[in-house]
């Protein structure tokens, strides 16, 4: 398991907002992170597409040195309507997110 630094992940996700607006049409974005449980970390956007907020994110395992290392790869998605889970990239998530909007 390869580990990264916390403030290099953080670097190049935040390079990558002004692109996420644009690409995916959202109202505003900005950077999620949250301590889980044990050595579980949660890292990546809250964003505001349609009103709505969600906070879209990755599971990553925590070292003793604080750097991070990919628990898993696929992404989960948290709204006031619920949790899913099991997006291959920001693509799908956002296609989901699309996808629901429509049948409301």
């Amino acid at each position: 398991m390869e580990y990264f630094q916390r403030e290099t992940i953080i670097n190049e996700m935040n390079d990558s907002l002004q692109g996420m607006l644009a690409k995916y049409g959202l109202d505003d974005v900005g950077i999620f992170e949250e301590e889980g449980e044990g050595k579980t970390y949660y890292l990546g956007y809250t964003v505001r597409k349609n009103g709505v907020v969600y906070m879209i994110h990755q599971a990553f395992t925590k070292n003793e040195e604080g750097q991070l290392a990919p628990a898993e790869s696929s992404w989960v998605i948290e709204s006031e309507a619920g949790d899913t889970r099991g997006y291959q990239n920001l693509d799908e998530v956002f296609n989901y997110l699309e996808e629901d909007r429509i049948k409301h």
